[in-house]
């Protein structure tokens, strides 16, 4: 741990990993107590593997048309796949309730599928490909630092503007349309937030590995505060400790920071079952 400290002085990416870990912590931190509230932390799963659809598209046009879209990174694409994927849901929870997990399921699949065979289509070795698979802490370049920071930006004012309705959805969505909440279009708002949040944890865990730390935080700690204020702020101090404390534990050993986060993760969530199993 030592160790992480003195080199930061002379390796910048330690730095940028570091602010990285904290961002993505607390965009889990805001938007993870309403994923796990309102029962949907299998959106978000979807959401992060259909992303790897848009990683492929873009690693594919930006070789078959480089005067067009040679401007084109995996990060845009996953971001345009994700929020398009929340929109698709949204209609698709709406008009198919009884099939909704099959469509979803489906959806799934066929997203990460069509990734896969767009970078099978991409000549060259794709070795970016890996770091948005299960990311990449060892080196996080300060423009993605800050298209984090953006996007934490959106979610917190977002969270802001839309926190009375999210609370309200969440809790009970027949007495939210009975008070005229309007809750297809804050349903679809909350996926669009979540679909942010994954592509915010990409850099961290990677998009195979982003539904441990956008629900188990928030599942860790709702099983001992009451109250979504509390929830959103216990959950968002433990995000950013596991988002960034494993990865200084593990500094200068052969383990993987991304894995040591996600078991970091799970290890917290066992222990707040166990710390519930003995109060009660």
């Amino acid at each position: 741990m030592i160790d992480f400290f003195r080199d930061m002085a002379v390796n910048p990416f330690l730095l940028s990993g570091l602010i990285a870990g904290l961002l993505a912590g607390l965009a889990c931190g805001i938007i993870g107590p309403y994923v796990v509230t309102r029962r949907i932390v299998f959106l978000g799963g979807a959401l992060a593997h259909i992303a790897v659809g848009g990683v492929g598209a873009a690693f594919f046009l930006a070789y078959a048309f480089p005067q067009h879209c040679g401007w084109l990174e995996p990060l845009h694409g996953a971001l345009a796949a994700a929020l398009a994927a929340a929109v698709i849901i949204n209609i698709v929870t709406e008009r198919a309730q009884e099939h909704s997990d099959t469509i979803i399921g489906a959806l799934w699949a066929v997203g990460m599928a069509a990734g896969i065979l767009l970078i099978k289509f991409t000549p060259g070795y794709q070795g970016e490909l890996m770091s948005y698979l299960f990311g990449n802490l060892a080196v996080v370049p300060w423009s993605r630092v800050v298209w984090m920071a953006i996007l934490d930006a959106v979610i917190v004012a977002a969270v802001l503007l839309f926190h009375k309705q999210f609370l309200v959805i969440c809790l009970d969505p027949q007495m939210a349309r009975l008070q005229n909440v309007p809750v297809s279009r804050v349903n679809l708002v909350l996926l669009c937030l979540t679909a942010l949040t994954v592509i915010c944890l990409t850099q961290v865990v990677g998009l195979i590995l982003v539904i441990a730390l956008l629900c188990l935080p928030a599942a860790a700690v709702a099983r001992h505060v009451t109250g979504m204020g509390r929830l959103i702020i216990g959950s968002t101090l433990l995000g950013c400790v596991l988002a960034t404390l494993p990865r200084i534990a593990v500094y200068g050993t052969p383990v993987s920071p991304e894995a040591a986060i996600v078991l970091a993760a799970g290890g917290a969530y066992l222990l707040s079952l166990i710390l519930a199993a003995l109060r009660r």
